[in-house]
């Protein structure tokens, strides 16, 4: 032993001599702090180090020796597991090792430790922890004293070699390796741990599903590899033996699929006490994981391999089809989200597990099964890497976004290749060489053989649908909105242009023939549909089948003949004319004499007939299109294409009939209105304008002698239709406002809204609350009406939840302690006959009443006692107050005799009540005195106190101050109660009455509790009806109170519940603020902390009230820590959302207690469970355990694993953070993505693993780790494979999606069980809902004006536009959270989102579509809220709107939104178009209408038509243009988004209160907001679809008090803002200019005041709504920036914050990745900026009216000299401008002198005037910028030619002007002080009406120095 403990020293020595060439570590060893965790900072390639250095860490404080020991055996594991230090942060690592080990032997000595001390160690370790401690250690403590024997005998070896080891300690060691199989650490159930069983174990429903789990019964016997046949535990051990799969994806499962196992079978159970499993809860399990699987055989019609024999055990093997595919699914990776792959693993997996059960024959190669073991991760490297591989190369093609979606296949593509028969030629196993394998990128030889391989020359095709950009999708998937919108237009205007225009027309023979001329315009609409469809899928059509190929050619066909032979059988029946009566009285009898149209008709309109019938009878339709039917598919082959999803989507016939008279109605409204207000009155002017002559135009015609001026009626109507197209949106907000209203109304919505409210019904809430929130059975509901008992407990159960409500309020620091006593209501007391209602409600009933009697006059106590019943409050008051009184003070007497003196004032008192005589017999004056008096001791009696002696002096004198006015004062016989109580020894020893007191029960806490509430009733006065003063608190109070009387589920016991999950993504956002973060200031000397400070007052005063209570146990708490608390949870943090999800589970286990504890423990009370009484804490550990069972909150932190090894001081807090809040919440689980470095082969390769962890002692705990094929989020966006590789992780039958920016509420949490009951609850046509949607409350609305807006929009949206979305329009999907899915149905078919780059970038909504396309039914629920916070500064609102802008610019692309536009029936396309990507596109085609129509009176305007023809008298009067552009202008200004908001806020707060609202909102210019906004959406909507560029906008979600400089809102709204608001700037300013049309009318001011409030809202809004952005100083220092950001160049590197270059390059990315289609869209639509040039050089004086062309070639002329001008000042500058600076000076000198030489003749000679000089910088300015644009857009010709850098620098000057003319605004108003003082009011005026001064805040340092 000697020898060897030698030679371990020598090795110490010869491995601490390298640690003197120590290179620079990640870790200092000096950093005592940080040594707790360097367990958790070893490299990911030396893991199995961790261990020991976690038990170093824990030992250390014991024994320094054994602690020094394991670290140096870690760094001999450490130098084993990689010599050469290869891996990353390896070297550094080990010489942190080696310098931390030199220290510690400095500091222990332990360079020679002797081996039996170690041995000592290790027999004292064991015998005292584990072979004692298993009988008395929980399962998750002897999992970590297990894991620390392990390492101790590890370390044991390294000292005595293990020939020397006595047998006793390897028997030793070999019981500790077998309990570390028991003792592993577990997520929810430890399923093989011994001794102490947690109580989740003991539950019956647990065993009966681990006792069929473990039914391995008649299973073949699995060979090793060593020809050894090994038995198994259970199904999924057996399974995890024959198909390789991973173990801890074999744990995860084995755990989810006995939770659900339980959770289905107790639910149906009455009897709760069982042992077997119920064979109809598996059956329930399995056909719901395996509907979408049934589907899919049915699909391709191939025959299912759920397959159950009649002679077998079929729950069993129910449960290997389970377990089969859960191990699939959990191991499945980013194939999750293709569900019908998964389907094909299965269904060949499930066939070979066949064979094995059945000793079938392998299909393919006919030998028999072999029952051998595959090795672990055999399925991930076989079958899911793979696949993997497959989409790694597709998403290269990607090129991060940049490239066209039709270059590569994603998601949706490669799962729907499983959608055709031609899938199982992959075979089974998979042949790698198949077609779906081979890349078109992969280099390798081709492949000669035919069949299913494919040589990878040719790339492959896209998947029944091709995603391009371009507008036609949105005629492609909405073709029939647009198509009756275009008829309907037209026979408007054929009803219109013929005759009078009266609806009497159409009775007309004409009109009538006119009118059908639709139908050729029906059949060109249906042609182009029809050429769009092949077009644009031309790119998938190699993966079609030849019958879809077939389809699409038939239908151009069909529509090529319709387009021709309509217009020709048209032409044939004019001559043929018919009236109206005529055609349908021959229509029977002379069929044959009809016109050849009416039969093309005729013909032509059957298909729509037999749409219109199947329409209205919704189920056969549903029916036929679900049918597999080969007869049936045939019948439906022309009407649909065949595609797995979106087939029978029809709703019943209610709801059908709903939403289709909600239709009926806006489109009759919408069309009268069109008809009588849009071009009705443009018919008259159109005509008199058409038949108008015009001879002399104002600049050069082309063509001046056209027919019927076609350009001025152009201009004229392509506004007014595109204001017919665009205003069914303004009809449909104004609709779903007022039905949204109804329906709000009707819900019981705002029923109880304020204080007032809640005080006249609180009497109802009790009931209420017994009705909806507490479980209740039919003998229950008998009993309630019979006997007090159960309604004493009802109270008893509602006080126990309100008081936790309130409770944690006060813990929030919503309310202070006083208001908190003032809403408490009392567990029920058998004391008092009266329900204790909560004192606020009681406050100063018992002061009035006390006046009433005092000056009551009555000869009689019946009309006093009429008026105190005649208010039920007072009545209780003074109920309660008596009944109080009296028992305190008989319970304070220690002496019998006192005690019978009271209870012989009682018998007075209730006798003369009784008798009608109290009157008479009290005399009511002296309670006044009494109750002083009374206030005096209950003071006393609640107060704390330190002189003993003089306290109780106080108390006794106090009392028999109080006896002595009762006896003497009140009663009029109080000296005959006095004399006839028994003197005892009072006289003997001359002592006084009520003398004694039992001071012993002021200790007592239930009779504490009594006197604080008598003295609140006796004390409280008017002031407590304002309790709570917080509003949120009042807020918070009245939904909950009104919630109770909304339409809500009935709650099942937690038992019965649904379970659930909650998941929550996170990245590297804000997990608790640091105490660095929370000083740090800002340029204003504004830090976080002082902010909160102001916008919370009384928040931080209920706060440092809370931490200085020592009843509350903050006094050993680090008060920096609180604050950092505090801060956070009002902050859009991680901890906040923990906190408030964690409500669920206090809500489960106060559920719990309510549903099991017994009578007399509810009236004690939930907070007093004593945990030493062995029946108490059964109760608290059984509602513990039905609280694990049921809810499971798992937090998806990505990039934990990194954050933890991380040098950067962010992620290091995140991570500390992070493991704080596991420690904090036991329960709470992190998922993350580890990233493992190993080397192989000499080179480092990098392993991917979903590792999910939990809180243990200090450090955190892992519970499974499952290998990846690759890193997850490389293949689709990162927020949905975030939430996919953690989804394995959470549990139950419903999973709510919260994102880290939300919270939740106790009071919500008591309200889950409900809502999950609506999953059970059947709709109509036996459908149960698939997503439950929920209602949130926008928590950010207090910060800013801007806040308040964005808050009033989102709750409008949440509330009354999701309320109508669900019912009656049938269209609500998912808009992010806080939905809560049935997680099953969505599991199992692709999960809850989808996750293709970019075109998933709203991955939220595509899981509404994908529920509703595979036949899921989404519902809205209004009774449960969470609470959500939302972007509160500009420019993030802007980024904001920016994101979902472009994620509806992708949708529109989608084949998601193509197969819901074409398979929905017409009424719900039409919702489902103006709710999601139409509403988008209107606010395009609203800018769209602007530009159209200042363009179109351009035009007029600079030709000189308006002139001539529109001041005709005939037409001079027509105002339609303006009444008709009208319309659009309400919803250009934002007053549209108005209307929701006004109706939700009066619906819920009371109409008045909204009306004061929208006044505010519109003082404090919210319509400059909105206006705002809609240029965002409509920039990125438009760019998105033209262009591309979507991408993930970080918002960010700090509290925005800080001042933007200029040069950053420049650059953020320069393109989607400024230049078009400049744009129509001028061509406003050129109109007002030339143009001579309706001065007078009043319509068309209201039409240009709206233009001119655009383009003012466009520049100026960012500046408006900038903090301090009229300061003059900050405008300064704006400038200067500004100036210093312009003048620097760019480069590699250069971020666009620090160089103007730098950013112009980067405004053009979105150039370099369109297509060539997008550059010529581009160059197009800069070519308008051209007109303004050329019409107005012909309005120059210097033209002397010539309309000759060559006036426009010299403008051209002029143009490129002062071009080539600027470009010779260029060069010069570079060429000459340093060692030629002479010669540059006098090339700028003759260019000076030439220019006034032309100036002078042109003047002179020519006529110029100075009025031309302004015109011409109208008219040249534009050119300009249309050349930028061009050279923008053919940037790789003009680099070729070497023109770029003059390009650069024209746009340079361009971009230096535009910033000017924009900033010379700001910095005049920056003059004025009250400028920036009525700015501030004006963002701040939400805080200013708390109170707050908020310009204090703006000027932080001043603030603090005055205050300190």
């Amino acid at each position: 032993m000697a020898s060897s403990s030698g030679t371990k020293n020598e090795g110490l020595q010869r491995s601490m001599s390298r640690s003197f060439n120590r290179v620079s570590t990640y870790l200092d060893p000096n950093d005592v702090d940080r040594n707790v965790a360097d367990s958790e900072l070893v490299p990911s390639s030396l893991a199995p180090v961790v261990p020991v250095l976690r038990v170093a860490n824990e030992i250390e404080e014991r024994n320094p020796e054994m602690a020094y020991l394991c670290r140096f055996h870690a760094f001999e594991k450490a130098h084993r597991l990689d010599p050469h230090s290869s891996g990353r942060g390896v070297r550094q690592f080990k010489t942190y090792l080696l310098r931390k080990l030199e220290r510690d032997e400095v500091q222990t000595g332990a360079t020679a430790t002797d081996p039996k001390e170690v041995l000592d160690y290790y027999k004292s370790y064991y015998k005292k922890n584990i072979k004692e401690g298993q009988y008395t250690n929980k399962p998750e403590e002897m999992a970590k004293i297990c894991q620390i024997a392990t390492v101790l005998y590890d370390v044991l070896k390294t000292v005595i070699p293990s020939g020397r080891i006595d047998p006793e300690t390897r028997g030793y060691a070999e019981d500790v390796e077998e309990k570390r199989g028991q003792y592993e650490h577990y997520n929810i159930l430890p399923l093989y741990a011994v001794g102490i069983k947690p109580a989740i174990m003991e539950l019956p429903e647990i065993k009966a599903a681990l006792r069929a789990l473990r039914n391995v019964n008649n299973l073949p016997a699995i060979r090793l590899p060593e020809n050894k046949y090994k038995s198994v535990n259970d199904i999924l051990e057996w399974l995890y033996l024959v198909f390789g799969f991973q173990k801890g994806n074999v744990a995860n499962q084995r755990e989810h699929l006995i939770l659900l196992l339980a959770n289905m079978d107790i639910r149906d159970r009455e009897d709760e006490h069982y042992e077997q499993l119920d064979d109809d809860s598996v059956q329930k399990l399995l056909d719901k994981i395996f509907k979408n699987y049934q589907s899919w055989c049915k699909y391709l019609h191939c025959t299912s391999n759920l397959i159950f024999p009649d002679d077998t055990n079929k729950q069993q093997l129910q449960l290997l089809y389970i377990g089969l595919y859960l191990l699939i699914w959990g191991e499945a990776s980013n194939i999750r989200f293709m569900p019908e792959c998964i389907c094909y693993i299965f269904h060949n997996m499930a066939n070979e597990m066949q064979g094995i059960l059945f000793s079938d024959t392998h299909t393919v190669t006919g030998g028999a099964y072999q029952v051998a073991s595959r090795g672990e991760e055999h399925f991930l490297r076989e079958f899911i890497t793979p696949i993997y591989e497959v989409l790694q190369k597709e998403v290269k093609r990607n090129r991060n976004g940049k490239a066209s979606h039709s270059a590569w296949r994603n998601y949706d593509d490669l799962n729907e290749y499983f959608w055709f028969g031609k899938c199982f030629k992959l075979g089974w196993p998979m042949d790698k060489k198949a077609d779906f394998f081979v890349h078109s990128d992969d280099k390798q030889p081709k492949i000669l053989s035919g069949g299913n391989h494919a040589g990878a020359g040719k790339k492959k095709p896209k998947t029944n649908f091709v995603e391009i950009r371009t507008f036609w999708h949105l005629y492609r998937s909405f073709d029939r909105l647009w198509i009756f919108f275009i008829l309907a237009l037209q026979a408007m205007v054929i009803v219109a242009w013929h005759g009078d225009g009266s609806l009497a027309g159409v009775f007309d023979a004409d009109v009538i023939r006119s009118v059908l001329s639709i139908f050729i315009t029906a059949a060109v609409l249906n042609f182009l549909r029809a050429t769009l469809d092949i077009v644009l899928s031309l790119n998938a059509w190699r993966s079609l089948k030849c019958n879809q190929i077939l389809r699409y050619l038939l239908k151009f066909a069909v529509a090529a003949f319709w387009v021709v032979v309509m217009p020709v059988a048209y032409s044939r029946s004019v001559d043929n004319p018919t009236g109206l009566v005529r055609f349908f009285s021959s229509l029977g009898g002379s069929w044959l004499y009809q016109s050849l149209y009416n039969y093309c008709v005729a013909i032509y309109l059957i298909p729509n007939i037999l749409a219109a019938v199947l329409f209205l009878v919704p189920y056969l339709r549903k029916t036929l299109e679900r049918s597999n039917s080969y007869v049936v598919i045939l019948l439906m082959w022309w009407a649909q294409p065949k595609l797995y999803v979106g087939r029978g989507m029809h709703e019943d016939m209610v709801s059908l009939l709903k939403y289709t008279f909600f239709w009926i109605m806006l489109v009759i409204s919408k069309l009268a209105f069109s008809y009588y207000v849009e071009i009705l009155p443009l018919v008259e002017p159109t005509k008199v304008i058409m038949d108008l002559r015009v001879g002399n135009y104002e600049w050069h015609e082309f063509f001046p002698h056209g027919n019927y001026n076609i350009g001025v009626v152009i201009a004229i109507w392509a506004p007014i239709i595109l204001v017919y197209l665009m205003d069914t949106q303004i009809w449909y907000a104004i609709f779903y406002t007022i039905i949204g209203g109804i329906y709000g109304a009707f819900s019981h919505l705002g029923e109880i809204r304020t204080l007032g409210m809640l005080r006249s019904r609180f009497e109802s809430i009790p009931s209420a609350f017994i009705n909806c929130l507490v479980p209740s059975s039919k003998e229950e509901i008998k009993q309630h009406k019979k006997g007090r008992m159960l309604e004493t407990k009802s109270v008893a159960k509602f006080s126990q939840v309100w008081n936790e409500f309130i409770i944690s309020m006060r813990m929030e620091d919503l309310i202070s302690h006083r208001e908190r006593d003032l809403l408490l209501v009392p567990y029920s007391s058998s004391d008092i006959s009266v329900i204790q209602w909560p004192p606020f409600l009681l406050a100063s009933k018992i002061p009035i009443a006390l006046d009433m009697a005092k000056d009551y006059k009555g000869k009689d106590d019946t009309d006093l006692f009429k008026k105190i019943k005649g208010d039920d409050f007072m009545r209780s008051a003074v109920i309660e107050c008596y009944e109080t009184l009296t028992y305190i003070l008989y319970n304070l007497f220690r002496e019998k005799g006192d005690q019978l003196i009271i209870t012989q004032i009682r018998t007075e008192v209730q006798d003369s009540i009784q008798q009608g005589r109290f009157s008479i017999e009290f005399r009511m004056s002296g309670l006044l005195l009494l109750s002083d008096k009374l206030e005096k001791l209950l003071f006393y009696l609640t107060t704390d106190y330190e002189d003993v002696e003089k306290y109780k002096s106080q108390v006794i004198n106090v009392v028999q101050d109080i006896m002595e006015i009762i006896t003497h004062d009140i009663m009029n016989k109080g000296h005959e109660i006095l004399s006839r109580a028994p003197h005892g020894y009072h006289n003997d020893r001359k002592e006084q009455r009520f003398q004694h007191m039992n001071f012993d029960l002021t200790e007592n806490r239930s009779w504490r509790e009594k006197a604080v509430r008598l003295h609140l009733l006796l004390t409280v006065k008017e002031s407590a009806i304002n309790v709570p003063t917080n509003l949120e608190a009042r807020r918070r109070i009245t939904f909950f109170a009104n919630s109770l009387f909304m339409n809500m589920p009935s709650a099942p016991k937690v038992r019965n519940m649904l379970s659930f999950s909650i998941l929550t993504p996170y990245y590297r956002e804000e997990v608790f603020y640091s105490e660095e973060e929370l000083n740090k200031e800002n340029e204003d000397g504004i830090s976080i902390l002082f902010y909160l400070h102001k916008i919370y007052p009384d928040e931080w005063k209920n706060f440092e009230e809370r931490i200085k209570d020592p009843k509350l146990g903050y006094a050993g708490k680090d008060k920096t820590e609180l604050i950092r608390q505090w801060v956070s949870y009002r902050g859009q943090t991680l901890s906040r959302t923990v906190r408030g999800m964690m409500y669920h589970r206090e809500a489960l286990e106060l559920q719990c207690f309510l549903d099991d504890a017994k009578d007399e423990e509810i009236f004690a009370g939930y907070r007093t469970i004593d945990m030493h009484n062995e029946s108490q804490r059964k109760l608290k550990r059984h509602s513990q355990a039905l609280a694990d069972l049921k809810f499971t909150y798992v937090v998806s932190c990505q990039i934990y694993g990194a954050q933890k090894k991380s040098d950067d001081p962010r992620d290091r807090s995140c991570y500390l953070n992070i493991l704080n809040l596991m420690l904090t919440y036991p329960s709470l689980r992190v998922a993350y993505i580890d990233e493992v470095e190993d080397t192989i082969d000499g080179k480092p390769v990098k392993n991917y693993y979903s590792v999910l962890v939990k809180g243990g002692n200090k450090l955190d705990e892992e519970i499974y780790r499952i290998k990846l094929p690759g890193p997850p989020t490389a293949i689709g966006e990162g927020k949905p494979e975030n939430q996919n590789h953690a989804i394995i992780f959470t549990r139950g039958e419903a999973l709510q999606t919260i994102d880290m920016n939300q919270d939740n509420y106790f009071e919500e949490a008591f309200k889950m069980r409900n809502v999950l009951e609506e999953l059970l609850k059947i709709h109509h046509g036996q459908r149960r809902p698939t997503i439950l949607g929920l209602r949130e409350h926008i928590f950010t609305g207090s910060v800013s004006s801007l806040a308040w807006f964005m808050s009033n929009q989102e709750t409008s949206f949440v509330t009354i536009g999701q309320r109508i979305l669900a019912n009656p329009l049938r269209v609500r999907f998912h808009y992010g959270h806080p939905d809560i899915f049935d997680r099953i149905f969505h599991t199992t078919r692709g999960g809850i989102s989808k996750a293709s780059k970019i075109i998933n970038l709203s991955e939220d909504i595509f899981a509404g579509y994908n529920s509703t396309l595979r036949g899921g039914y989404v519902t809205h629920h209004e009774y449960i809220q969470v609470g959500k916070g939302r972007d509160v500064g500009m420019n993030q609102i802007s980024q904001f709107e920016a994101k979902v802008a472009n994620g509806n610019g992708e949708q529109t692309l989608s084949r998601d939104v193509y197969r819901l536009g074409r398979r929905f029936d017409f009424f719900r396309m039409l919702s489902f178009y103006f709710t999601t990507v139409g509403f988008y596109f209107s606010s395009m085609v609203t800018v769209l209408i602007v530009y159209i129509f200042l363009y179109g009176r351009l035009y007029m305007v600079l030709s000189g038509l308006e002139r001539r023809i529109l001041e005709d008298p005939t037409i001079r009067q027509s105002k339609g243009l303006e009444e008709a552009l009208a319309t659009q202008s309400v919803f250009q200004l934002g007053l549209l988004l108005v209307l929701p908001m006004v109706m939700e806020i009066g619906l819920e707060r009371g109409f008045r209160t909204a009306l004061g609202d929208f006044i505010i909102m519109q003082l404090q210019l919210a319509s400059v907001f909105f206006t705002f906004h809609l240029g965002t959406k409509a920039h990125y909507y438009g760019r998105t679809i033209l262009h591309g560029g979507s991408k993930y906008r970080a918002t960010g979600r700090g509290f925005v008090v800080f001042h933007a400089k200029f040069a950053e809102n420049y650059r953020m709204y320069s393109r989607s803002h400024v230049v078009k608001g400049l744009e129509l700037f001028i061509l406003l300013i050129v109109y007002e200019v030339y143009g001579h049309s309706y001065r007078s009318s009043k319509i068309f001011l209201f039409v240009t005041f709206s233009m001119w409030f655009l383009v003012g809202s466009w520049l100026f809004a960012p500046f408006v709504f900038n903090p301090s952005g009229f300061d003059w100083q900050k405008t300064v220092d704006d400038w200067t920036d500004w100036k210093r950001w312009m003048g620097n160049r760019g480069g590699i590197a250069i971020s666009s914050d620090k160089s103007w270059e730098a950013w112009w390059e980067g405004e053009q990315e979105h150039l370099k990745s369109t297509n060539i289609r997008g550059r010529v869209l581009e160059i197009i639509l800069a070519l308008r900026f051209f007109i303004y040039q050329y019409g107005i050089v012909y309005h120059l004086d210097i033209a002397h009216e010539s309309t000759s062309f060559l006036v426009y070639g010299l403008s051209w002329f002029v143009m490129a000299t002062a071009l080539l001008v600027l470009k010779m000042v260029s060069v010069g500058r570079r060429r000459f401008g340093t060692d030629f600076q002479l010669m540059f000076r006098i090339l700028k000198a003759l260019l000076f002198l030439g220019f006034v030489s032309v100036m002078t003749v042109l003047f002179v000679v020519c006529g110029l005037t100075i009025s031309d000089l302004f015109a011409a910088i109208l008219a040249f300015t534009p050119t300009g910028w249309a050349i930028l644009l061009i050279a923008q857009a053919i940037r790789p010709c003009l680099e070729g030619i070497g023109f770029w850098d003059s390009v650069m620098e024209l746009a340079r000057a361009y971009e230096c002007i535009m910033g000017l003319v924009i900033f010379t605004p700001v910095a005049v108003l920056s003059w004025f002080p009250f400028v920036s003082e009525f700015q501030t009011r004006l963002l701040f005026n939400q805080a200013f009406s708390r109170g707050l001064q908020i310009s204090m805040i703006l000027a932080g340092k001043k603030d603090k120095a005055s205050s300190s």
